[in-house]
């Protein structure tokens, strides 16, 4: 167990004490922007390794059995997560480092619902599994990748905004970090033609596929008894 809370605090303090605050511009300043992504990038990777052993090695404990009804629920979270995960990765990100072009443009699509669709993504994976799992373990692993989620959307919001004010401003007035917080504001409108059919698509055809091959893959059936 000691393992795996030495790499979730490395991981966490990677992503929130380097890359989300001033000493990444320091670093990238001295090393240069690609150069810092690149060793940033291989840390990240090595230390998710690092994150996976640890955790398939460590001795856990069981704080709570997660409810059948409960175990429903997050199989309904899991999907919006694969909606929103399938739909990041379909159009230009504003808030990625080099989206300058996008930046600048009119929210479209799923930045209508949320400037941070990958995020929440991941978000919603972490903390649905953080609950059906109910172990110690559980709680230290995918909880590493839930604080740095939801920590990193103000984070990196605040270096978009340090960025390129202007452009900031146009995407900020018409996004939210919460889903459908603008819209709800009355600062946006949902489209849902500018998603189109091919993303919630492949949601769910990546929902299906996760829910079939998690016991091959992880170890454990979402509906254990099914």
């Amino acid at each position: 167990m000691g393992m795996l809370a030495a790499a979730a605090l490395v991981w966490i303090g990677a992503h929130l004490g380097i890359a989300g605050t001033g000493i990444r511009r320091v670093i990238a300043g001295r090393i240069g922007e690609g150069a810092f992504r690149g060793v940033f990038s291989l840390v990240s990777f090595a230390t998710i390794a690092w994150l996976i052993v640890s955790y398939r090695r460590a001795d856990t404990t069981l704080l709570w059995a997660a409810p059948a009804w409960l175990r429903v629920c997050i199989l309904a979270v899991m999907l919006v997560a694969c909606l929103l995960l399938v739909a990041s990765v379909a159009a230009p990100n504003p808030t990625a480092v080099g989206s300058e072009r996008a930046l600048g443009r009119e929210p479209r699509g799923i930045q209508r619902v949320t400037r941070h669709p990958m995020l929440w993504a991941f978000a919603l994976w972490a903390g649905a599994h953080v609950l059906g799992n109910g172990d110690t373990a559980s709680l230290l692993f995918f909880g590493a990748f839930l604080v740095t989620a939801l920590a990193g959307m103000p984070s990196i919001d605040a270096k978009v905004a340090r960025r390129d004010p202007p452009n900031w401003q146009v995407l900020a007035a018409g996004t939210s970090i919460l889903p459908f917080g603008a819209i709800a504001a009355g600062r946006n409108r949902l489209v849902t033609g500018e998603i189109g059919w091919v993303v919630p698509v492949l949601g769910v055809v990546l929902w299906a596929a996760l829910f079939v091959l998690h016991p091959w893959l992880f170890g454990a059936s979402p509906l254990p008894g099914w």
